[in-house]
């Protein structure tokens, strides 16, 4: 008989949730109000489509997953509450700085602040929420946290809008402090979380794995240590150190893996691309390899339950690809409306900040539901919305990208966002379901991989590159398009391998040396 604390939250625990989801909205405004200031922000700095990519993508995503791992084993063996109140200040500081810029290198290194800022949230607010909530209702919350997704980036293109057109109307010739209308964006949205920040540190931590019967028994004798082992792990290149420590043998692989990334980044330049964006992603990539190289040795466990899983790594996979198109399409929308329709700043901001905050969050929550019902019926049901999540969105986005009507991309648009966001809270609990409690914050953070490396780290930018090459911001990003069929096919090998990956959890993770 299911006991009601396996059926239900507490009061409180609702409220964690409702600060959580706040927070998430700051982090998605800080991260996203570049978009509505990249028309201004490319005329100051003298920018091409691509750089923009790389500052609203690559340059945050990259340094995002690169200290999400690290931070997320922190928030494994640490306080989530003091770790995420220290990330909120940091990422608020780096976004009110990013207001300070000058050139596009400086921007660039605030938008990198921001990115290591923001790594502390997500593995600690998804392991606070598994800890607040039964299995039963983690989707369903979880979606609600993400929601804070979509409002954020709407509130972020409709304050964003207001902001820059009314400080360039009322100062043609610059502002106070000689401040141009996207710069002072950048510092009114940054500030708040600051303030957010002292909240956030009066709650309450809970106890780990506690609502599924596996409390921990003690804390974790050393935590920063562990954080500074895991970044020797992945931070280059002091990776070589660390590959060095597990011995000769895992040295060489290491070595191995960063000449066939230093070969690969050299052959896109050869080939006429960017150094600023190959280099980055070569090492991240780079960084990510070694990293779970070190994993293997140091928590085999984890590293079984988490790389060793093919129904994990295709979760992440298929989710990373929805994301890549998302996170494109977030991004260009607002340029595209007003360079290709002559849509106003304010004009924009409004209708797409608004319609993409209502329809994520409806989408993501409608989503997170429905995905909870179905696994009730079927052990991989809500992998079923990850696949609905893939391929609803796209004759919509292809529509909204070739339309010559504002209307028309605002309709397109809300009903893509509104599909396209089923799939999140969906694949976000099928992850923290295949892995232990102890292991949800290097789980959140291997998760949020897929959707940086791969998402937010290559669309933006290749809609953006393809745009430079073509001079056609919708040929840049209909080309995205060509992804959608490796989505399908990470979503239903997932599918096929979630419910015996899940019902041998425990019995993987005592073979590798799990003491349970």
């Amino acid at each position: 008989m299911t006991s009601e604390s396996e059926t239900r939250a507490s009061g409180y625990a609702w409220y964690v949730l409702g600060i959580l989801f706040l927070v998430y909205i700051l982090n998605f405004i800080d991260r996203q109000v570049i978009s509505i200031l990249a028309e201004d922000i490319k005329r100051d700095l003298g920018l091409k489509d691509e750089d923009l990519g790389f500052l609203y993508g690559t340059a945050f995503g990259v340094f995002y997953s690169l200290f999400g791992i690290p931070l997320g084993r922190l928030a494994d063996s640490w306080h989530r509450v003091r770790l995420m109140t220290v990330g909120l200040g940091l990422w608020s500081t780096m976004t009110a700085l990013s207001g300070l810029s000058s050139t596009g290198a400086h921007l660039a290194a605030a938008r990198i602040g921001v990115g290591v800022g923001e790594a502390t949230a997500s593995p600690s607010a998804y392991s606070l929420i598994s800890d607040y909530f039964p299995k039963k209702l983690r989707a369903t919350a979880l979606s609600i946290y993400s929601a804070g997704l979509y409002v954020g980036g709407g509130c972020s293109l409709f304050i964003g809008g207001l902001i820059v057109e009314g400080w360039n109307r009322t100062y043609p010739q610059g502002g106070p402090f000689g401040l141009a209308g996207w710069q002072a964006a950048f510092l009114a949205v940054g500030i708040p979380g600051l303030i957010l920040a002292l909240v956030v540190a009066t709650l309450r931590e809970p106890i780990r794995g506690l609502v599924e019967g596996l409390p921990e028994p003690e804390k974790h004798p050393a935590p920063f240590r562990a954080f500074l082992d895991e970044m020797v792990t992945i931070l280059p290149p002091f990776t070589l150190i660390g590959a060095a420590r597990l011995g000769r043998r895992a040295l060489m692989i290491n070595l191995a893996g960063l000449a066939v990334t230093v070969t690969l980044v050299a052959l896109l330049l050869a080939a006429g691309e960017p150094l600023p964006q190959w280099l980055a992603i070569g090492v991240g990539v780079y960084a990510v390899f070694s990293w779970a190289c070190a994993l293997r040795h140091r928590d085999p466990p984890t590293f079984r339950l988490i790389v060793g899983t093919p129904a994990f790594l295709c979760t992440v996979v298929a989710y990373g690809l929805n994301a890549f198109l998302s996170y494109a399409a977030g991004f260009w929308a607002a340029p595209y409306a007003m360079r290709d329709l002559g849509v106003s700043a304010s004009e924009a901001g409004l209708i797409l900040g608004a319609q993409g905050a209502v329809s994520g969050f409806l989408g993501v929550t409608v989503g997170g539901m429905i995905a909870d019902r179905l696994r009730r019926r079927n052990p991989a049901g809500r992998l079923v919305m990850v696949l609905l999540g893939a391929t609803l969105p796209v004759p919509f986005m292809a529509l909204a990208f070739t339309t010559a009507t504002p209307m028309v991309l605002y309709v397109c648009l809300f009903v893509a966002q509104f599909f396209a966001s089923w799939g999140l809270g969906a694949a976000a609990a099928t992850t923290q379901d295949l892995v232990l409690p102890r292991m949800r914050g290097t789980a959140t953070a291997t998760f949020f991989i897929g959707t940086t490396l791969l998402g937010l780290a290559l669309g933006p930018y290749l809609a953006g590159r393809v745009s430079t090459l073509t001079g056609s911001l919708s040929t840049g990003m209909l080309s995205l398009l060509l992804t959608v069929p490796i989505t399908v096919a990470a979503g239903v090998g997932a599918y096929r391998l979630v419910p015996a990956a899940e019902r041998t959890r425990e019995e993987r993770a005592r073979e590798a040396g799990e003491p349970i």
